[in-house]
């Protein structure tokens, strides 16, 4: 595996993927996603793997997409092509995950935004510390979520607020209001993970894609990925606006430029990287 994805087996049965890139809070670049989707369907195809764990390295999840990138290059795979094809692409690579047949967990500490908050929540089951921080930010000066699931997973009154205002909720919050199955202290995040992965991992594979997909099919026959495939025109659309182009033209390749329009969209809200703590 690459240095930017570990692998280890923690548990008899248990995968565990580490995003290991926090000197940029484990941002999303092809690189790191065009790793992460082999991993999973090596574990999926792995007769020992019964369960994977989705987790990041450093201090945080995942902050998102890496906006420093030239994300149009080196996709991990093919996306028909159009307007803004990028949404398409990604959300098509959660339904790979969606459609796996092995379980795969989220384990979420620090930031947990934007592209990051979609790889939570493509996943079967999320845990949190309770101080995460998961929120889509973007929605501030670039558009809505390339998928929008939060008016699925938190209903409408919190997806229109978190859109309109694009601020984070915590991990305690994400819990209540059903992104996340639990929120633990920070400190014991790893070991309640394991012990949940553990139980996960008693059940024979054949009979668990069964009891996954069934909530799925559930969640389908309600119209959750005709919507969220739907969602995807929505955020293309979002880039058509003055507005976001205006601020799009201003991005550059390298990381200097993209620090600078985060702080430029973050500090009327003095949030994200316009904490006092400065993170």
């Amino acid at each position: 595996m690459t240095d930017i994805l570990l692998l280890d087996d923690p548990l008899p049965g248990v995968r565990r993927l580490t995003l290991n890139r926090p000197e940029k809070r484990n941002a999303l670049n092809n690189a790191l996603r065009g790793a992460i989707f082999p991993a999973l369907t090596e574990a999926d195809r792995d007769g020992s793997v019964r369960v994977t764990i989705i987790r990041g390295a450093g201090p945080a999840f995942c902050a998102g997409y890496d906006l420093a990138a030239n994300n149009a290059e080196g996709q991990p795979y093919h996306t028909a092509q159009g307007i803004w094809p990028w949404s398409r692409q990604v959300v098509e690579g959660w339904f790979r995950m969606w459609d796996l047949a092995k379980p795969v967990i989220a384990q979420v500490h620090g930031y947990c935004l934007a592209g990051g908050s979609e790889l939570a929540t493509a996943c079967d089951l999320v845990y949190v510390a309770e101080d995460a921080k998961i929120g889509y930010p973007p929605t501030r000066l670039m558009s809505p979520p390339d998928m929008q699931f939060h008016p699925w997973l938190l209903g409408m009154r919190r997806a229109m607020e978190m859109y309109l205002t694009g601020d984070a909720i915590s991990g305690v919050e994400a819990a209540q209001d059903g992104f996340a199955n639990r929120a633990f202290p920070a400190d014991k995040l790893d070991e309640e993970v394991l012990k949940v992965a553990d139980r996960v991992s008693k059940v024979p594979p054949d009979l668990q894609q069964i009891n996954k997909r069934s909530v799925h099919r559930a969640m389908e026959i309600m119209g959750m990925r005709d919507g969220l495939r739907a969602g995807t025109e929505m955020q293309a659309l979002a880039f058509c606006t003055e507005s976001s182009q205006a601020y799009r033209r201003q991005f550059k390749r390298d990381g200097g430029s993209v620090r600078d329009l985060l702080s430029q969209r973050d500090a009327p809200f003095k949030d994200y990287r316009e904490t006092k703590t400065g993170d």
